[in-house]
């Protein structure tokens, strides 16, 4: 009998996610479309690698195998699986066809909504992935200033001009990975020293787990605008989660351009970018990005649909309550087992991050260790909590519980001095590693 969701599981039957797997490993490299999904970020010989079902918070793998997920599909779950309005929309729309010949209504429907929520949104352009919309700024940004350079801080994407700068940078010419610069976050000082008449955009994530400093987004929008760089927000996960308006709504600080996906659909395909008309205007002449499936009904209709209801239903409010109840009950589990030493649950109330400190030993090992037990407990863990609108109270009681069991366990690991000898798969590997020019202050324009 597969598992179902209980502090007394065993490990989970996994034989025919193994035999999926074994078919992928012949026809397909890599075997993920997405790394975050794939068997490195998931514990081999105990983790489910393939899911077949979602219903509200739960999630059921190939085996039949239930678990709670914390995951939401990488952020774009934000009301949950199989939501009745959003699916109601979907198969609406279904009725009437999919992609069209010509513009589709819905289009112009969304970008109405959008200007309505989003605080810069002078102009909205629809597309199918965050990393376009990125791209898109990018280039639109490049543009309007007559600049090339482009300083940027967390992850925007597999586009060229962004992962020049990490270690997967294979393929990319070096002359378009010297155009990219980093910077490190909530230092302002050293932004200011950097930016000069050849950077053309500043792109950041407004925050990741770290809080910003009081002031420091405000700071940084002044000092783009007097340098005459573009500000670009990459509101993957802040937009419609921190606040229905994203980081700009809840910060009071606006983008010259910003970036939206994920949540916004509660799964469909589809990304937005907003910003200043002047900026946007260009897209209608000079600057060149289309996609075919840009207007691609089923998308849209779920997209009116889930900014709905995460308007009329309050979810970043209660992403943020019940949210708080993981994080902080996290904490105050940690410090109850003399484990808040080790380990601590960090970031905002609707995106937080279980994380241990270099006390607790190999950080690649701990975090496997606590996938593993908690997978055991039917709770699909890679970390995060990317809290969705169908997570109950009792799931995260539930969830609670399973913490206080697990943490015991590798509390005991981690005083045998020999937490791989706890595990029952392979170690769980890093997405990226740090190179020299990764993660750095930004260097002057004239380096």
């Amino acid at each position: 009998m597969a598992n179902k969701i209980q502090l007394s599981n065993n490990y989970p039957d996994i034989t025919e996610s193994d035999k999926i797997y074994e078919r992928a490993l012949k026809v397909q490299k890599p075997v993920t479309q997405t790394l975050a999904k794939g068997p490195g970020q998931f514990s081999k010989g105990v983790a489910p690698k393939y899911l077949v079902k979602g219903k509200g918070s739960h999630v059921w793998d190939a085996d039949g195998n239930e678990f709670i997920d914390y995951n939401s599909a990488i952020g774009p779950i934000s009301l949950g699986y199989a939501y009745p309005a959003v699916d109601e929309a979907i198969r609406k729309q279904l009725n009437d066809g999919i992609t069209f010949s010509l513009m589709h209504p819905l289009e112009v429907e969304l970008s109405e909504l959008v200007q309505q929520v989003i605080p810069n949104a002078e102009a909205v352009k629809i597309a199918k992935t965050g990393a376009d919309v990125c791209s898109a700024a990018i280039r639109v940004a490049r543009a309007f200033t007559g600049r090339d350079k482009v300083f940027c801080c967390g992850y925007h994407g597999w586009h060229d001009w962004y992962i020049g700068i990490t270690s997967r940078n294979a393929g990319i010419p070096e002359a378009i990975q010297d155009l990219t610069y980093t910077f490190e976050y909530n230092d302002i000082e050293s932004i200011k020293a950097a930016l000069d008449e050849s950077v053309a955009a500043l792109i950041l994530e407004p925050f990741i787990f770290e809080a910003p400093k009081p002031g420091f987004l405000q700071q940084l929008a002044e000092a783009c605008r007097e340098n005459g760089t573009l500000l670009i927000f990459d509101e993957m996960w802040t937009g419609f989660r921190i606040a229905l308006g994203g980081a700009q709504e809840y910060f009071n600080v606006k983008a010259d351009l910003a970036v939206f996906s994920k949540a916004c659909a509660n799964g469909m395909p589809i990304a937005l970018l907003t910003g200043r008309a002047d900026v946007m205007e260009l897209f209608n002449s000079e600057v060149f990005s289309y996609t075919t499936f840009g207007g691609e009904a089923l998308s849209l209709a779920a997209c009116i649909a889930t900014i709905n209801e995460l308007r009329d239903k309050k979810v970043p409010q209660y992403l943020d309550q019940h949210g708080a109840l993981l994080k902080d009950d996290y904490n105050q589990i940690a410090i109850s087992l003399g484990m808040d030493q080790y380990t601590r649950c960090i970031g905002y109330n609707c995106r937080s991050m279980v994380t241990f400190t270099p006390e607790a030993g190999n950080v690649l090992e701990l975090k496997t260790l606590m996938q593993q037990e908690m997978i055991k407990r039917g709770i699909l863990w890679a970390g995060f909590h990317n809290m969705c609108f169908s997570h109950t109270s009792e799931d995260i009681d539930y969830t609670l519980l399973a913490y206080r069991d697990v943490l015991q366990l590798v509390k005991e690991a981690i005083l045998s001095g020999d937490v791989k000898s706890y595990l029952k798969g392979e170690v769980l590997e890093a997405v990226f590693r740090k190179v020299s020019n990764y993660n750095i202050k930004p260097k002057t324009a004239a380096l």
